[in-house]
Formats: C-alpha cells, sequence, structure tokens
C-alpha cells in the first residue's frame, strides 16, 4: 500500500529555526487549494493503482485550513485512488489552531490522527523559537482534541537549544507522558542556512548549539520514555505498543508514495520527484497542466544507500540478508566489512544478519551510515 504526502505552504509567523518552503502571506490561498485539487487528478496514476493506506497533510501549517478545505482535498483523492477503509489520515496542527470549533469540524472529516506541533510547554522556549502559540495552548490542545474523541496524536518536542536545561526538558517529555500522548517525535534543533537562526548565529546575537547538550538530552529522551512504555521505533520517534506512525514508518520501509504541493517529493521504486520551492510557479505549472518538478533516477547504489540511511534508523534494522537477495553478495559483504569499526565502539550489534545501533550507536546513527554507503559515481 502506499501513501500520499499534501504540502500545505503557509504558515501564521516563520519559525527561527525553520527551512521548509511555506510563506506567510495568504495571497494564494484559495487558488492553491484548486492547485492542489489539479494535482491530485494529473498525478493519478503515479501510484500505478496502488491503494492508499496514509494521507498526511504536512506544511507550513496545514490547520491554516479550513475543516471543509481539508475534506475537499480528501475528497477529489478519494475520487482519483482507491483508499483504504481504515486509512491513517493525519492532520498536522499547530496548539494556537486548534479551538473547540476547529477541533469538531474535524472531527466531521475522515482525518483521524493529529500531529501537534508542541515543541515546548515553556513560555520563554516558543519566543525564542519565534513560535506562534502559548505554553496553555499547546496544554489545551492536547485535552481538547483527546475531549473530542481523538485517540490517535503525536506531538512534536525540540531539545538541544540554549535556552532548555535539563530540568526543563525531563518536565516537557513528562508533560507529554501525564497527558497520555501515545506518540511522540522529538528532534534536535538544527542550524539550517537561510533561517533567522542561523543569522542571529552569525551575528553573534545567539550562541553556537551545543552538541554535547544535545547528545546528553537525547540520551534522556531515549530512557525517560523506554520507562514510561514507549518503543524507539525510529531514531527520532516513540510510540506506545500499536501506535506508530504508519506514514512515515512508509518512508522508513521503502514504501511508494506520492507528494502534492510545492516543494512535496514523490518516490515510486526507481526514481524520486520533487516539485518546484515556489507557490506562483507551481501554480502556473499545473494551470498548464505540467508537473513543475525534477526527477532523479535511482541507481543500485543509490537505492541501497537508502536503505542503509533509513534501515539503521530504524528498530528494525539494517538486513544483510535483505541486501544480499535485493542487490547482491557483493554488495552485502563490502558493507559487512565495513561494520568492524563501529562493533569495537560497541555502536552496533550485529544478530543473524540483522544490525541494529546500540543506545550509544543512535548518537552516531547519520556518521554511520555515511561510512558504510557505496559509491555513486
Amino acid at each position: 500500500m502506499a501513501g500520499i504526502y499534501i504540502h500545505i505552504p503557509f504558515c501564521k509567523k516563520a519559525c527561527h529555526y525553520c527551512d521548509f518552503h511555506f510563506s506567510t502571506s495568504p495571497q494564494y490561498k484559495d487558488q492553491m487549494l484548486n492547485t492542489l485539487r489539479s494535482e491530485i487528478i494529473l498525478r493519478k496514476n503515479y501510484l500505478d493503482k496502488e491503494k492508499i493506506e496514509t494521507i498526511y497533510f504536512g506544511g507550513g501549517t496545514p490547520s491554516l485550513m479550513s475543516a471543509d478545505e481539508l475534506q475537499t482535498l480528501i475528497g477529489q483523492i478519494t475520487d482519483q485512488f482507491e483508499v483504504s477503509s481504515n486509512a491513517e489520515i493525519t492532520l498536522e496542527a499547530n496548539p494556537d489552531d486548534l479551538n473547540p470549533q476547529y477541533v469538531r469540524e474535524i472531527k466531521n472529516t475522515l482525518i483521524n490522527r493529529f500531529s501537534i506541533g508542541v515543541q515546548s510547554f515553556y513560555e520563554e522556549d516558543l519566543k525564542w523559537m519565534n513560535r506562534a502559540h502559548t505554553a496553555s495552548e499547546a496544554q489545551s490542545a492536547i485535552k481538547r482534541v483527546q475531549d473530542a474523541g481523538f485517540e490517535n496524536i503525536t506531538a512534536d518536542l525540540i531539545y538541544g537549544f540554549p535556552l532548555l536545561s535539563n530540568e526543563k526538558w525531563e518536565f516537557n517529555i513528562q508533560q507529554l507522558i501525564e497527558y497520555h500522548v501515545p506518540h511522540i517525535s522529538s528532534y534536535s534543533i538544527t542550524v539550517e542556512p537561510k533561517t533567522a537562526l542561523a543569522a542571529f548565529i552569525n551575528k553573534g546575537k545567539q550562541p553556537i548549539m551545543d552538541e554535547g547538550q544535545s547528545a546528553s538530552q537525547f540520551l534522556i529522551l531515549i530512557d525517560h520514555l523506554a520507562e514510561s512504555g514507549f518503543e524507539h521505533y525510529e531514531i527520532s520517534n516513540f510510540a506506545k505498543p500499536g501506535m506508530h506512525s504508519r506514514h512515515n514508518s512508509n518512508y522508513w520501509d521503502g514504501v511508494n508514495y506520492l507528494g502534492i504541493g510545492p516543494s512535496a517529493h514523490s518516490f515510486n521504486g526507481e526514481s524520486r520527484q520533487w516539485n518546484i520551492s515556489n507557490n506562483s510557479k507551481y501554480i502556473d505549472g499545473i494551470e498548464l497542466k505540467k508537473i513543475p518538478a525534477e526527477t532523479e533516477i535511482l541507481s543500485t547504489e543509490n537505492k541501497l544507500n537508502e536503505y542503509i540511511m533509513t534501515s539503521l534508523r530504524t528498530s528494525k534494522g539494517m538486513n544483510l540478508q535483505s541486501i544480499t537477495e535485493k542487490f547482491g553478495s557483493d554488495y552485502s559483504n563490502e558493507i559487512y566489512n565495513g561494520l568492524e569499526p563501529f562493533l569495537e565502539r560497541e555502536w552496533i550489534n550485529i544478530n543473524e544478519q540483522l544490525v541494529t545501533l546500540t543506545r550509544e550507536g543512535k548518537l552516531f546513527a547519520d556518521h554511520i551510515a555515511s561510512e558504510l554507503f557505496l559509491s555513486t559515481n
């Protein structure tokens, strides 16, 4: 089964750390809705008639769209694709958008999962990030969604920034545990070029992020959530049993998916495609019935390197036997030979052809994967 991602490229404010594609101007909002619907029609054959298991509204801030607008897009998808009767349909939402009326209206759509951008329960942290919501709005939004009958909820937290002491970090984690949020996604803050945070650091207005702090808080997160019964099923994702994100798991498992909207990515097993990150050019292209996108045909090495990267990030691990079956023993032998330094450092475990990261190794997931990558030249 496949998935569909819809990118809603609008936000109320620009978070200082964010480098995703979005606009704080609602100028093209109505036109964008119609264009998204048109792209869904144009792309109806991309997934080769696979059944759709997941739909994910990301952004940007999808909760800036009305319930009727979101349901219109879902309806367009169900018109063009075969959608599973128990499809997971997720809406990313900012807490300040989740007022009582909006939550009630969402309950009347086919959306059955919320991803709430909490980030922190401390007012000073949210101001530092330039978030649009307050700490109290984060707390009330979670309860309001639960009271409306939504059980499948995930919340985001950010760590590794200067204001966040370990004590504050433990409080943020504990809040979500006490609110019985069954899925938590958590990310170390990164300084991306062209963001406000990068500019502040370059001008000396903010300190450089502390990698030691980030590592320490990541391990606190792992241990605290393990003690509370969460499964650490992907580097940045933790869930109670049975509550894994089906949509995001598709990405890590190499399942095909279609991306709709400006900057959205698509994957069909043989190539990757990404739409232009410009609202007006995206709209102009779709109006001409042309997909304004670039495409990369994946080589054998590309496919294998992607498998190395994604599999090592998950609790399922990297399967050397699967690599042999899909790519050949020469490739699996080369990868196996590259594992020795990480075994010596106790960053990985190998058990019957299955390679998984240790607690310490999870701190170096990207480094380990990059060292195992095969040349694509």
